[in-house]
């Protein structure tokens, strides 16, 4: 087995876990945003919901089926033309962004879409029946009533982008992955391996407890 060498591993831990929290974050932040306003596009648009309409609902659901499927490694390698077309290149920490953005934006719009559609009927008909327009409905009493099931499962993308990173480090996206890949995996430094794979535990333990209190928090406010 090789010596330990910790003054040579660290920086280079330290680097991978950047350029992968950097991979994270951009995609969370995008997708949060597409993800969402996708759920509530959904939720509202769907047969007998507050703005029905059968052609966007059709078209956006029909979308989503066909991404969620396709596994993410092709799916970072089909988007290889539209990314060198975006960024210029499609070797790097931000290339792996827009497919890792793409695939967590069409999870987090189901995810957005089932918990707006396990909000109580009752409680929106009681809004309805009041004279609230459709959107104020939507926006004053569907979407805060669904924002601690929300959290929990924004919070569930979140670790699932971390292990998407780790995919996007075998195509030279940098990162933890690559790391592990390069100099654990080929080089056989099982040490180097290891301390990815904590490195990567504690990040999802981390980022899984800020989740749930970030949930109780937004559960307590309403």
């Amino acid at each position: 087995m090789r010596d330990i060498d910790l003054e040579a591993l660290l920086p280079k831990l330290g680097e991978a876990l950047l350029q992968t929290l950097q991979m994270i974050t951009l995609s969370f932040v995008i997708a949060g945003v597409v993800g969402v306003l996708l759920g509530i596009l959904l939720y509202a648009t769907r047969p007998g919901n507050l703005l029905e309409n059968r052609l966007v609902f059709g078209a956006l659901n029909a979308l989503i089926n066909v991404i969620r499927p396709i596994p993410f490694i092709i799916i970072i390698i089909a988007l290889i033309p539209v990314t060198r077309a975006l960024l210029g290149t499609s070797i790097g920490t931000t290339a792996a962004v827009p497919a890792l953005a793409l695939v967590a934006s069409v999870a987090i719009a189901r995810i957005a879409e089932s918990n707006l559609v396990a909000v109580d009927p009752g409680t929106v008909e009681a809004g309805a029946a009041m004279g609230a327009s459709p959107a104020r409905v939507l926006f004053t009493i569907v979407i805060p009533e669904s924002l601690g099931p929300l959290t929990l499962g924004l919070t569930y993308i979140f670790v699932a982008l971390v292990d998407a990173t780790a995919v996007a480090g075998l195509v030279g996206a940098g990162g933890l992955g690559s790391l592990a890949l390069t100099y654990g995996y080929q080089r056989f430094d099982w040490f180097v391996m290891i301390a990815v794979i904590v490195t990567l535990i504690v990040l999802v333990q981390l980022a899984q407890v800020a989740g749930n209190r970030v949930a109780r928090a937004v559960q307590h406010q309403r």
